[in-house]
């Protein structure tokens, strides 16, 4: 069984690799077997299998080489057995090793209500702008894993199932990997929500006759169109996730018969002259059914930034119910089920993708600051993973994808941080709007700046962005900063003039003595004249020093043991 296992991963690339490269695959299979020999997993079965499944996913789901192959078979081993980063090294190389090691380092579970746990989720997206194998060699350890949650306690399975749909879907959602994005999520909710996910499975099971009926019946004279112009196609029915299925339920407050778009129909076209032909399909569809002209969505000359591409119509049935049509491309179907390595198999450069650079770009920009607040970045970032989008225009024509609901003031930060922090307003359509402006697709925004402008706490009231709301928060922090700086200044001459020393000891008798916890704020309120300094000579002074009971005395020193002592 096992040996049928690794030549399921063999097949996986089997036209991806070369005989050397078979021959490292089989070294890395015959340390993890050895490495693994005699543990067995919750369910019962040898450990192995579950390397083995990661790198079948590697290799099938997801479309990746043999290094990622390599890494997926060895991912545990120096986390769980004896096998050193310094072996992996010297059997299989740096490069092998790097991955290894960012793979050990975001090992476990994650806690999201503790830094400390946050902190290790953290480590996985920074290891994106190094590597971005990592993260999909993760995510395929994490596929696997829901798929064989059964075997978990129950207190195990909700806590990974919570994580799954806190990060991991969203996650998958923004690097394109809709199948993985859609399981992982409907995995999630059959362990979250086992009763809602059984009911709604049940009624999809006993409808689908139906269903199929349905859609042949609308399908039929879209084929027959489509076979008479000589188009190569295949066209398929997409049920919608079980957890999007329940949200539309919930939202709507009707029942699950009264949800009339659980499916969507797919047309896949064998196409060179992509946008052309996609934009004849859409005649064709629309010439036999109306189309609702809100909800036509042209992902093709606009893509999302994870590389979508797909042009998206919903339509009035016979029936009167609204059906949603996708028409798109082999190559653009790839993109959208195998994420960011189908970009690696359609460009020569993946680095090439700008969308995915500023990605990039902007992790590397908020997790380089070491004093953020590690569980709040993950709250935002985790909100922008799985946003919808729209799409901005610069008055010179670049286009810029941003959230759904983002500002004026977001698109400012979005061009650069030093822009959006020297915003004074912003035109958009050429008339002037506010900054707190919410854009719509299609907007064509100039944003106006000035030298003397400085970020306002009030913009984090309508910004959404992550990096705006980084960006604003650190810019803020500098400020308190630099005034506390003065006000410190300020206390320093108020003491020299009244012959009292700067003294720690002083310093610490005067927080208690006007109420304050902390250095900065003490000094940040003397700067914005909120502190009354004529109030010091009500302590009592001898030699230059403060001087209170030895009871109050020793509980200032308790209270100020652990506290920052300067600026």
């Amino acid at each position: 069984m096992i040996l049928n296992a690794y030549r399921g991963v063999l097949r996986s690339i089997k036209s991806r690799r070369s005989k050397e490269e078979t021959k490292i695959i089989r070294k890395a299979f015959n340390l993890a077997v050895n490495a693994h020999r005699d543990v067995r997993r919750k369910s019962g079965e040898p450990y192995i299998f579950h390397p083995l499944a990661v790198a079948r996913i590697c290799g099938d789901e997801i479309g990746l080489g043999t290094i990622s192959i390599v890494c997926a078979l060895l991912h545990d081993t120096v986390e769980d057995t004896s096998i050193t980063l310094s072996d992996i090294d010297k059997i299989f190389g740096q490069k092998v090793k790097s991955i290894i090691d960012g793979l050990t380092k975001i090992s476990g579970e994650f806690d999201f209500t503790s830094s400390s746990q946050a902190e290790n989720f953290k480590k996985m997206f920074l290891t994106i702008p190094d590597d971005v194998r990592v993260i999909l060699i993760k995510l395929a350890d994490r596929l696997h894993n829901m798929r064989t949650l059964d075997s978990m306690k129950e207190s195990k399975k909700l806590k990974i199932a919570s994580e799954t749909s806190y990060l991991y879907a969203p996650l998958a959602h923004r690097l394109g990997f809709f199948s993985i994005k859609t399981e992982l999520e409907d995995l999630a909710f059959k362990f979250t929500y086992p009763n809602e996910y059984k009911a709604i499975t049940n009624k999809l099971q006993k409808t689908k006759d139906v269903r199929e009926r349905f859609i042949q019946k609308f399908a039929n004279p879209i084929k027959k169109e489509l076979d008479s112009q000589g188009f190569k196609y295949q066209l398929k029915a997409r049920t919608k996730g079980i957890p999007s299925i329940y949200r539309k339920t919930q939202e709507k407050g009707v029942d699950f018969e009264e949800i009339f778009d659980v499916f969507a129909v797919r047309i896949i076209l064998d196409s060179k002259d992509e946008k052309a032909d996609c934009w004849k399909v859409y005649s064709i569809v629309t010439d036999f059914y109306i189309p609702n002209p809100e909800r036509l969505r042209d992902w093709i000359s606009y893509p999302k930034q994870n590389g979508y591409e797909s042009l998206h119509t919903t339509v009035m049935s016979p029936t009167g119910k609204w059906v949603e049509v996708q028409i798109r491309t082999n190559r653009m179907d790839h993109v959208a089920e195998k994420g960011l390595a189908a970009h690696w198999k359609y460009k020569e450069k993946f680095e090439n993708d700008t969308r995915l650079d500023k990605w990039i770009s902007d992790i590397r920009e908020i997790m380089e600051n070491k004093s953020r607040n590690t569980t709040e970045f993950l709250d935002d970032f985790k909100n922008n993973l799985y946003s919808d989008e729209i799409y901005v225009f610069t008055p010179k024509g670049d286009l810029f994808n941003l959230p759904i609901k983002a500002t004026a003031l977001d698109f400012a930060f979005s061009v650069h941080s030093d822009v959006g922090a020297k915003c004074i307003g912003a035109k958009v359509n050429s008339k002037l709007v506010p900054l707190s402006q919410t854009l719509r697709s299609g907007d064509q925004i100039e944003i106006l700046t000035s030298e003397k402008q400085i970020p306002k706490e009030s913009w984090l009231e309508f910004v959404i962005t992550s990096k705006a709301k980084y960006k604003i928060k650190q810019c803020l922090k500098e400020e308190h900063k630099e005034i506390a700086a003065n006000g410190k200044e300020i206390l320093k001459r108020k003491l020299k003039n009244l012959k009292i020393n700067f003294s720690e000891n002083n310093i610490k008798i005067l927080l208690k003595h006007f109420s304050f916890d902390e250095h900065i704020e003490f000094y940040y309120q003397i700067a914005n004249g909120n502190v009354n300094l004529g109030k010091i000579k009500e302590i009592g002074l001898k030699g230059g020093e403060f001087y209170l009971s030895s009871s109050i005395t020793k509980s200032i020193k308790n209270s100020f043991e652990n506290l920052i002592k300067k600026v």
